[in-house]
């Protein structure tokens, strides 16, 4: 028997998502490989954040150590690491302890069946990782570029609310037209910030009001 534990994460700047998804489904291949679950471990924080800042994340890996555990499954590359160092850090910290990982999306086990390094399996996702990267870092220079046309052709806008400011919701909402279209494109806040220069606090405010 395969003992098998399960991983999901959903970034904690993101209200809307959570992790029954990926949980449901992983529980659903599992079922059909046979495999017997140990732990289901949810966590909702922020990809971007170092293992030690990631506590759910850190506690399976713990009980990895004390468990005869076989595999861990995740949904997706994201859910691994904050970086592609850092990602492929997670997958040899596992290797070393004889634990495979399945990624679902792209149906790839990590280690064979003897434990041995799935060569082919580890191209591919490095690969993935940096193309992922990448698109992320094109991504964020395309909406920064776009940020900038805008200012240049409408001018820039206050940022956040004056000490004694009365203003209603409507012209906060108004004054950061900026945010609330970035928010409801789903970008997330670190990148939202990067792309106005305006304070996490400021997004969270607008954010909150929407």
């Amino acid at each position: 028997m395969i003992n098998a534990v399960i991983y999901s994460r959903v970034s904690s700047e993101s209200e809307r998502q959570d992790t029954q998804r990926q949980t449901t489904e992983l529980k659903q291949y599992a079922s059909r490989m046979g495999y017997n679950i140990v732990e289901v471990y949810e966590e909702k924080v922020s990809g971007f954040k170092k293992n030690e800042l990631r506590p759910i994340f850190s506690k399976m890996l713990e009980d990895i150590k004390t468990n005869e555990i076989d595999k861990v499954l995740v949904w997706e590359l994201s859910r691994i690491g904050r970086s592609v160092l850092n990602s492929l850090q997670n997958i040899q910290i596992l290797h070393d302890l004889k634990v495979g990982i399945y990624i679902k999306n792209f149906n790839l086990e990590t280690l064979n069946d003897d434990k041995t390094p799935n060569n082919l399996s580890m191209f591919m996702v490095q690969i993935l990782f940096a193309v992922a990267s990448m698109e992320s870092k094109m991504t964020l220079s395309r909406l920064q570029s776009g940020y900038r046309n805008h200012i240049k052709k409408y001018g820039s806008k206050s940022v956040g609310r004056k000490k004694g400011n009365t203003d209603s919701d409507d012209t906060i909402l108004e004054r950061h037209s900026d945010v609330v279209k970035l928010i409801k494109r789903n970008i997330s806040i670190r990148n939202i910030a990067a792309i106005t220069n305006k304070s996490t606090n400021t997004i969270l405010k607008v954010k909150k009001l929407l």
